[in-house]
């Protein structure tokens, strides 16, 4: 009776891992419904596909370079269910990139997206590190042309070697991928994290803890 109950658990803990990524539809579309505050599973609220019409599944401007502003020197624009109702349960979406010279996708991870990335203009270095105890970086200078994968959840970056500027498509497997930036999340959390925990993780002086925290 104890081998039952615990082949029923594991078979039931199998399942939770097989539905928490997006299901396959069950329907054509899923047009999400932004006007609505009802209970969310798995994506949006569909609104009556009767009413869907190609704007729904139509975005258009990723021709047009972002504007960089940022101090570490890149612009994402991303394409996903927010600009898109239509890819709403659809388990995709796009961001294109736009690199200053030198600029920098600061290291980040996608929680819900393995992400697979094209460079269209310039030379990008990109790399990702495995999770603990290996800590391995993976990494690669790609040309215009080249396509590199980022695995889910792993932390991953981008950089411009060059003086002129560059631009990258990447397509993520999620129709809303998320973002965490590492240092933002760890230094700009809110509230922040004590100050003794992040000296200790990263051995750092208390003072200089102090004025990362207040950088970010």
């Amino acid at each position: 009776m104890a081998n039952f109950i615990l082949v029923l658990c594991l078979l039931a803990f199998s399942y939770t891992l097989a539905t928490a990524f997006e299901p396959s539809p069950l329907q054509d579309f899923c047009v999400a419904d932004t006007s609505t505050n009802a209970g969310r599973v798995n994506g949006l609220p569909c609104f009556d596909s009767k009413l869907a019409d190609a704007n729904h599944f139509y975005f258009s401007g990723l021709h047009i370079a972002g504007t960089i502003s940022s101090s570490v020197g890149s612009k994402v624009s991303p394409v996903t269910v927010a600009q898109i109702p239509g890819l709403n349960t659809l388990g995709i979406s796009l961001a294109r990139i736009d690199y200053a010279p030198w600029g920098v996708v600061p290291p980040h991870t996608h929680p819900r997206a393995t992400e697979i990335l094209t460079v269209l203009e310039g030379s990008l270095y990109v790399g990702f590190v495995t999770s603990n105890s290996e800590n391995r970086l993976i990494s690669k200078v790609l040309q215009k042309g080249d396509v590199f994968v980022f695995p889910i959840g792993l932390p991953h970056f981008q950089q411009n070697l060059g003086n002129g500027f560059a631009v990258s498509l990447s397509t993520l497997s999620s129709q809303n991928p998320g973002v965490i930036t590492i240092a933002n999340a760890i230094f700009g959390s809110n509230p922040p994290i004590a100050e003794d925990v992040l000296v200790k993780a990263f051995q750092l002086d208390k003072s200089i803890v102090s004025r990362l925290q207040t950088q970010f």
